[in-house]
């Protein structure tokens, strides 16, 4: 099959899907991954389309590539990470062996989490001296501090979380797509995410309304990996989800 008809069949594909994986590109194509990875490459290159981890993405689907660091998110949406975070603090039981990823919004979870008999542990250094502040039993995941969101990643990070079976996980996410799943600007990050979810017994997404619809270049869960803890859902698209649950100032579990 020439070139073109493969770039052809690649366009046709992610108009009527709006994202594809490169899995499904060789079911259809019956080429190497290889031969689609450089597809992707050029097409991106063209801006036809967006090539993110694992596939790509409609060209006009809102792609970020950059983070914002942990000072500039503290002052965005904090009234309604601060709901989120009381919400999913109440989750936590006595005895649970707790995984609290970096980001803000987990990071808010601290000043309401009540559960003195459980373990915590984390990679953000701001999250483990806080706990360990607080009285908590806390454990901090080793290797590469990341200075723009504080947390921690690299080979080291990743052999510590595999030791580790967790009973509940609470992460952070830029984006949060249905065909897309959720994602991260950050390879490095993706991956201790995507890691320390495999090793949950219960996932849950803290993420306020904005994170809807967005995706970044890096996937680190499906979808329907996780329950998705926010303050609103965007009803058009996320009104029939069952893995939401929407936190109200008003708490009562």
């Amino acid at each position: 099959m020439l070139t073109e008809q493969r770039h052809d069949i690649i366009l046709q594909l992610l108009k009527e899907k709006g994202s594809i994986t490169v899995t499904e590109i060789k079911e259809r194509l019956n080429v190497s991954e290889s031969t689609i990875r450089r597809d992707l490459m050029v097409l991106d290159r063209e801006n036809k389309l967006v090539k993110v981890f694992g596939g790509a993405v409609l060209a006009e689907e809102n792609v970020m590539t950059t983070e914002l660091s942990v000072s500039q998110k503290e002052d965005v949406n904090t009234d309604e990470k601060q709901i989120i975070a009381q919400y999913a603090a109440k989750l936590i039981n006595e005895d649970d062996f707790v995984y609290i990823d970096a980001g803000t919004t987990t990071g808010y979870m601290i000043d309401y989490i009540t559960q003195k008999n459980a373990t915590y542990v984390t990679n953000a250094v701001t999250h483990a001296r806080k706990l360990a502040a607080a009285g908590f039993h806390v454990i901090i995941i080793g290797g590469e501090l990341k200075g723009t969101t504080e947390a921690v990643v690299g080979s080291q990070a990743l052999i510590n979380i595999k030791d580790y079976h967790f009973t509940k996980g609470f992460f952070g996410t830029n984006g949060i797509n249905r065909k897309c799943g959720f994602s991260t600007p950050d390879s490095n990050e993706a991956m201790i995410k995507k890691i320390a979810m495999e090793h949950c017994n219960h996932r849950y997404i803290l993420a306020d309304k904005e994170k809807f619809g967005k995706v970044t270049s890096v996937a680190f869960a499906r979808f329907e990996d996780a329950i998705i803890i926010t303050n609103s859902v965007p009803k058009d698209t996320f009104g029939d989800c069952d893995n939401i649950m929407v936190a109200h100032s008003n708490i009562g579990i």
